[in-house]
């Protein structure tokens, strides 16, 4: 059996109601994903968390600006992974230009499990990143979102053709 990480993107408060840029039915996947990873904790299947911040050197951002409330991880996230590894990127493919790779090495990491936010962008990015190609990648589903329903499935349908589509409940 091979060694999965579930790698759970950019559930940071500026995507939640409150926040500077709000995402679609983010209250369903939130829990999802805190269900996920319960599963994963009893699998001692490792947790990493991905944050994005914005680059200051591309100027004004609107949103996930550094020291700013909405970049920060999702408390509810924070609280139910509390010694999960973070890995801050700049670039919608959470490998491009960090320590994620060799993270992974270093758990001996063959499958990924990719949940998160925004489902065309940085879900998308990174589950056919050409870095990802040396795992077997999955993406769940329903623990995925972004600006809306038609957005979300539009993404998901152009996605299934390289990479796998999973439901939370086929996790583990």
């Amino acid at each position: 059996m091979s060694q999965k990480a579930l790698l759970v993107i950019d559930l940071q408060n500026d995507y939640f109601p409150e926040g500077q840029y709000p995402l679609w039915n983010t209250a369903q996947v939130l829990t999802n994903i805190q269900a996920v990873i319960a599963k994963a904790h009893a699998a001692t299947v490792p947790v990493i968390l991905i944050q994005h911040v914005a680059d200051p050197a591309k100027g004004w951002a609107p949103f996930f600006n550094a020291d700013s409330q909405g970049v920060e991880i999702h408390s509810d996230i924070q609280d139910c992974t509390p010694n999960s590894t973070v890995v801050v990127k700049r670039f919608a493919d959470s490998f491009e230009q960090t320590q994620l790779a060799e993270i992974l090495a270093k758990h001996q990491v063959e499958e990924l499990l990719i949940c998160g936010m925004m489902t065309q962008n940085c879900v998308t990015h990174t589950a056919i990143s050409k870095a990802a190609e040396s795992y077997k990648v999955s993406v769940i589903e329903d623990c995925c979102t972004t600006v809306d329903e038609m957005v979300h499935k539009i993404a998901l349908n152009a996605l299934s053709v390289r990479v796998p589509l999973i439901d939370s409940q086929q996790v583990f």
